[in-house]
């Protein structure tokens, strides 16, 4: 049967034998009502009622004490008392002797934790039920202190075992869990294992359908027919990671045990994926350098055939000291085609699929995403209109994607790149000679729609000093400025620049 398995939930508990084995306590187990491994069944809590039916209060695996104060008598009723309280996962049963109630266990009682397998416990007159109840709170707290400490001394030796690669890391965990471990891959292929069965058993492989169907940061269990437990979940940081991890042992997987496992995948998350980055890029380097190109290589890194340039520049404050380092970066674009410059600004290479640019701009990026291109000898070329959105993104303060509609394509580059020659040889001619920085003034004042004020806060002058460059463009071009076409094919000579 296959489950699923809240990580987060998991609760601290404490074997039934641990509570019966307290010699202040000096509780007597009926031994009828024993049945087998009861004495290791989990308690989590000590609850006293005196309901006739504390069923349905209950949450499980809790230790009920009563002084009989409602207890049915008659056998029919003692009957219904037990067995609501079984199928309600109570783990056992505490009556408590009192001369003015009971002074003997009444049979009824007993007859019926024996026929339903519910343990129970004579508590004798001198043991108060709040001894009980703190003697199980000591002990939880004991046990979730020794549980700390070993998912602590596990992070550690699995973080250690990390360094040495995937293999290393599957095997300390199967170790670390007493079990066997794999790695599992796209179409079930072992990735790295530790004793793991080969073949996979069937159940395994309907339990990584299972994971594999569901969403968000998930794992399901499953008992194999000879008794070994599995559970399997995904390897982080994404839950829709084709990696899984999958280990089986004879014992169940308690708190302690899952909390173990979610660190190892984790671990082998970021490891496999900072091994696989590593591989593709020295493969890239090494394929340009010898003159052999990397497409092949581009398009597995960032997921695709087609890329998009994605530039970013500082907004207002400007991104803090997290957000301004690779790994900030390459988390969020996912791509590890990170380029991080002064100013600060960056460019990345990423699939077509724009990013959260919105959410990169909450941490002091304003970001834009350039046209998709289908060959990465193009993308080069993407870098000046990435430079014309980020000038469009500063007026709008908001990021930037380019349009959907690729007009580039309807006019040859040899046509474009001429019209733009010719259309801003005159601008380019007295910036060259005499740095009169009209080139750079025009796009950012097209890019705010003609406001001064803005366009002389980006560019860090007076709004005079924009006045009088734009005047100058225009008597140099012979334009009129203030109609909308010569300003549209000024945009357009800018983009094609």
């Amino acid at each position: 049967m296959t489950r699923n398995l809240d990580l987060s939930t998991a609760e601290v508990n404490v074997p039934l034998r641990a509570v019966v084995g307290n010699p202040e306590l000096g509780l007597d187990v009926i031994p009828e009502t024993l049945r087998p491994g009861a004495l290791d069944e989990p308690v989590r809590w000590a609850h006293v009622s005196e309901l006739d039916d504390p069923a349905p209060y209950l949450l499980g695996a809790e230790l009920v004490l009563t002084a009989g104060v409602n207890l049915p008598r008659e056998p029919p009723q003692a009957e219904r008392y037990v067995r609501r309280l079984r199928d309600a996962g109570v783990t056992a049963l505490g009556f408590g002797l009192t001369p003015t109630m009971y002074e003997t266990l009444p049979e009824p009682l007993r007859a019926a934790c024996a026929r339903h397998g519910l343990p129970l416990l004579v508590v004798p007159p001198r043991t108060p039920f709040l001894a009980i109840s703190r003697a199980v709170a000591v002990a939880l707290a004991e046990a979730g202190q020794r549980e700390r400490r070993r998912v602590a001394v596990a992070r550690e030796a699995l973080t250690r075992a990390a360094g040495s690669g995937l293999g290393e890391l599957v095997t300390a965990l199967g170790e670390r869990l007493h079990g066997w471990a794999a790695l599992i891959g796209a179409a079930d292929a072992l990735v790295a294992g530790h004793n793991a069965p080969q073949p996979l058993p069937p159940e395994v492989r309907e339990l990584l359908e299972t994971v594999r169907a569901g969403s968000g940061i998930r794992s399901a269990t499953t008992e194999l027919p000879d008794g070994t437990y599995v559970v399997a979940q995904p390897v982080y940081p994404q839950a829709t990671a084709a990696n899984l991890l999958v280990l089986g042992r004879r014992q169940r997987f308690d708190g302690g045990d899952r909390a173990i496992l979610a660190v190892g995948a984790a671990l082998l998350g970021l490891v496999g994926r900072a091994g696989s980055d590593a591989a593709e890029l020295g493969a890239a380097a090494t394929g340009l350098l010898l003159g052999q190109g990397g497409a092949d290589t581009l398009a597995k890194l960032v997921g695709g055939a087609e890329y998009r340039l994605i530039a970013g520049v500082a907004y207002r404050r400007g991104p803090d000291e997290p957000a301004r380092r690779h790994d900030w970066l390459r988390a969020r674009l996912d791509t590890p085609l990170v380029q991080v410059r002064p100013g600060p600004r960056f460019l990345a290479i990423a699939g077509t699929e724009p990013a959260d640019l919105g959410g990169l701009r909450e941490h002091g990026w304003l970001a834009v995403a350039g046209s998709p291109v289908t060959e990465a000898s193009l993308l080069p070329g993407a870098v000046a209109e990435a430079e014309l959105l980020l000038a469009r993104a500063r007026a709008l303060e908001r990021p930037v994607v380019a349009d959907a509609p690729d007009f580039d394509a309807l006019v040859a580059p040899d046509a474009a790149g001429a019209f733009a020659a010719r259309m801003l040889a005159p601008l380019h001619e007295l910036d060259r000679a005499h740095d009169r920085q009209l080139v750079p003034t025009l796009r950012a004042w097209l890019a705010h729609h003609g406001g001064w004020d803005r366009t002389a806060a980006e560019l860090g002058v007076h709004r005079n000093s924009v006045r009088h460059r734009i005047g100058q463009a225009e008597r140099v071009l012979g334009a009129d400025l203030a109609d909308p076409e010569t300003r549209m094919r000024l945009w357009f000579a800018l983009r094609w620049s």
